[in-house]
């Protein structure tokens, strides 16, 4: 008896036209989309939690870039990479030079990654979805990456070496964000995010 294998169901290649135009369309508001790949993820919506934390990274990232005039500090946002049209990026918050920033239409995505991107966790995330989003940031041309984890009261910063290879590392609450090279003297104390001990609710 032969056996034959079944053709494989292909999925859909999506582009970064598909995910604005889906953007676009009213069926879809309210509802955030991200493109890995060329493979759709839809985002949670935010809770409070999330929401705290994004404006209050938003926010000392914006005094000391807006003082220096470095460029540009913002929240859920596009970013692509133009070698690729496979691939849309939507940090929590971000901070992106005026040197990338030359050209784009502030009406559309960003055709460039930031320098750093802030993804906080939500309960629905897990930490290898995070991680891929970090994985493709720093391949499409990111600096750092930091993924906020509400429940552990810390980041995880992902950053490549000298040498092009990923290293990631973990700072507690105690400890401090530094944003050499991408953004030099920015600092921001953990505490400053949690400012209490003990486990947050939600994410």
């Amino acid at each position: 008896m032969v056996v034959r294998e079944l053709p494989r169901a292909k999925t859909k290649r999506y582009t970064v036209d598909d995910v604005w135009a889906m953007e676009c369309d009213p069926a879809y508001e309210g509802r955030y989309f991200y493109l890995i790949d060329g493979e759709l993820h839809e985002d949670p919506m935010p809770n409070r939690t999330h929401g705290k934390l994004a404006l209050l990274v938003g926010h000392y990232l914006h005094l000391h870039v807006q003082s220096r005039e470095l460029g540009e500090v913002n929240v859920e946002v596009g970013y692509h990479p133009t070698d690729a049209d496979d691939t849309v990026l939507l940090p929590d918050v971000a901070y992106v030079s005026h040197v990338r920033l030359a050209g784009s239409s502030p009406d559309s995505y960003v055709p460039a990654m930031p320098e750093i991107a802030v993804e906080i966790k939500s309960p629905s995330n897990s930490m290898s979805q995070l991680r891929r989003k970090a994985d493709a940031y720093l391949r499409h041309g990111a600096t750092i990456v930091w993924l906020v984890i509400p429940e552990r009261q810390g980041v995880e910063q992902w950053q490549l070496d000298a040498d092009g290879e990923k290293q990631q590392f973990f700072i507690d609450r105690q400890g401090t964000l530094h944003g050499e090279p991408a953004l030099p003297g920015f600092k921001l104390k953990l505490s400053e995010l949690f400012p209490q001990a003990g486990k947050h609710r939600g994410g």
